[in-house]
């Protein structure tokens, strides 16, 4: 099928006046999202379910959409006016209190890197996993426990993994003589300080198994 043909599916058949070729290429090109409805009446021209259509979710309404439930379902779940949820997925900033927030975790089956990134903590968890592999790891226990629900074991051995890691590297790579060993070291400490929250994450993975 060519964009001229899922633009004349969407018209016809799911009431989209407005869809054009060219629209249907930006959504393609990801220039442009399309909404809930469209992604639904998208999927519906396509035969698939709008979850093959975003991949791996990201946002709340992708897990939403990729669950194929309603915005009034998830507001009822978790006990939220459906206005009030609406502006939280429009703005992709969750602001429901601790027991909403695991109602939410639980109707959209949200795993805990999910349930982190959904609920806007991805940020935070990285500024502190930054400081506890730069500085003194102990330090940062308690803050990192605050921010993602593990068992305190765990998260001391993942800690110390990961201080233990990225001081290794640095090392391992450092000169004291200035030149493109020192430039080198920089780089494998940004890398690896750029994607500390996957590093934390295959971490926590590795020494739960």
């Amino acid at each position: 099928m060519g964009p001229e043909h899922v633009a004349y599916g969407l018209r016809a058949s799911y009431g989209l006046p407005y869809a054009t070729p060219d629209l249907v290429t930006a959504w393609e090109r990801g220039t442009m999202a399309p909404s809930s409805p469209e992604l639904t009446a998208l999927a519906g021209v396509l035969w698939c379910s709008p979850g093959e259509l975003i991949g791996a979710p990201r946002t709340l309404r992708e897990h939403r959409v990729a669950r194929d439930l309603a915005q009034e379902d998830v507001a009822r779940a978790v006990g939220l006016e459906l206005l009030a949820y609406q502006r939280m997925e429009d703005s992709g900033t969750w602001r429901g209190t601790e027991r909403q927030s695991a109602a939410l975790a639980d109707v959209l089956e949200l795993s805990l890197p999910d349930f982190v990134t959904v609920t806007g903590r991805d940020g935070r968890l990285a500024d502190l996993l930054r400081g506890a592999v730069t500085t003194r790891w102990q330090a940062y226990v308690r803050p990192v426990a605050k921010t993602v629900p593990l068992d305190r074991h765990l998260l001391e051995e993942a800690l110390q993994e990961m201080h233990t890691d990225y001081q290794g590297q640095m090392v391992s790579t450092l000169s004291w003589s200035p030149g493109p060993a020192a430039a080198g070291a920089g780089d494998v400490g940004k890398e690896y300080l750029d994607r500390i929250v996957d590093h934390f994450w295959s971490t926590i993975r590795a020494n739960t198994y």
